[in-house]
């Protein structure tokens, strides 16, 4: 086999062990770097399958009797404009997308890549949000309470029980509240990813409506240009009033 032919194979995935074992014998310095590099990039692989399959411990708890569990995550809590967005997702055990994790360890193309795929891999999955309005009347943090609340009540199947970043939702369901639990449940990492898209998306919206403000660059978080848009004109009806400083730019 030329290196050509080789470097294709290698890239196909599909080598036995056989064939692994014959290329490593090849005394061409070109078919060496490749295999080296091979097999640096399946061990990689394996170490990131191994913590995928980690990030199962706590499904696995449930599933192993039978139910059936819901990972709920937010995503807005800390932004000057739009709603919070959080997500439920209910995913089985033959879900294999080993790259979802923890949105924000994700870029933006990852997570856009990732989204759909969850959506035709999850057992469920539903959204809800609480906008700027609901924010200023009961805060921040009860919002998102009632937003999680929301995405749960809207699972097309009911979930057994919950498990949740660092909250409580206010619903009759079992929970686990996990401090980092994007980092340590494929649920609720998926959950994160589907939060954060859809809340990319309707900041983008926004973006195009109030471009002065950049919301398709900052999300509505307190960025050097949104400030300034605050100062020249005033908040928009999408701003969060409670945050500071948003009501002392109020030219009304």
């Amino acid at each position: 086999m030329t290196v050509t032919e080789i470097k294709q194979l290698l890239a196909s995935c599909h080598v036995s062990k056989e064939q692994l074992d014959e290329l490593s014998q090849d005394p061409r310095k070109g078919v060496q770097k490749l295999i080296n590099s091979y097999l640096k990039k399946q061990e990689k692989l394996a170490v990131k399958k191994e913590a995928f399959l980690q990030r199962f411990s706590f499904e696995k708890k449930y599933w192993d009797k039978g139910l059936k569990v819901a990972g709920v995550d937010e995503v807005g809590r800390g932004p000057l404009a739009g709603p919070v967005v959080t997500a439920a997702v209910i995913l089985s055990e033959d879900f294999d997308l080993i790259d979802v994790n923890d949105s924000k360890k994700l870029s933006p193309k990852r997570r856009l890549e990732l989204f759909p795929k969850i959506l035709d891999q999850a057992v469920a999955v539903s959204v809800g949000l609480a906008n700027n309005d609901v924010i200023d009347q009961i805060n921040i943090y009860e919002a998102d309470r009632v937003a999680m609340a929301h995405a749960v009540e809207g699972l097309t199947i009911k979930p057994d029980a919950l498990l949740v970043d660092a909250m409580n939702v206010p619903v009759d369901l079992p929970q686990t509240s996990l401090i980092k639990g994007d980092s340590k449940s494929n649920s609720i990492a998926a959950a994160s990813i589907v939060a954060k898209v859809f809340r990319d998306s309707l900041m983008n919206a926004y973006g195009e409506k109030y471009p002065q403000y950049g919301f398709d660059q900052n999300a509505g978080y307190g960025t050097k240009q949104h400030i300034e848009a605050l100062k020249k004109y005033g908040p928009t009806p999408i701003h969060r009033m409670t945050f500071a400083p948003v009501s002392e730019f109020n030219k009304n």
